[in-house]
């Protein structure tokens, strides 16, 4: 049995490297959590820099919470994911450091559950 349960399809803004699987068990509420290396400004951790859509861009409706002692943001759907359906997962420049540093460019990761 194969222990990568999501397929992750394409990764852009020059992130490939950075983007691992971790996971313990399947589930059809996929939750991401993305790491930083530096505390947010959390004003800019919300459903607007960073969300989910499905290929033809129609949003999924997702909690967003931000772990301000470990520095990750998790994204948790409200719904599941359809099964192999593709989705996109956006994370914006828009979301900063609390020094006002933001990522180069945004972030796109394409995948299916």
């Amino acid at each position: 049995m194969s222990s990568n349960y999501l397929t992750i399809e394409s990764v852009s803004g020059s992130s490939e490297k950075r983007v691992k699987q971790d996971l313990k068990f399947k589930t059809g509420k996929f939750v991401w959590r993305i790491k930083f290396s530096a505390p947010l400004n959390p004003s800019t951790v919300n459903n607007s820099n960073l969300y989910v859509t499905s290929l033809n861009q129609t949003p999924l409706r997702a909690n967003i919470r931000y772990d301000t002692i470990n520095n990750y943001i998790e994204i948790e759907p409200l719904e599941p994911y359809a099964k192999n359906e593709s989705y996109l997962l956006h994370v914006s420049n828009k979301v900063k450091s609390k020094k006002g540093q933001k990522l180069p460019n945004d972030i796109t990761i394409q995948f299916k559950v």
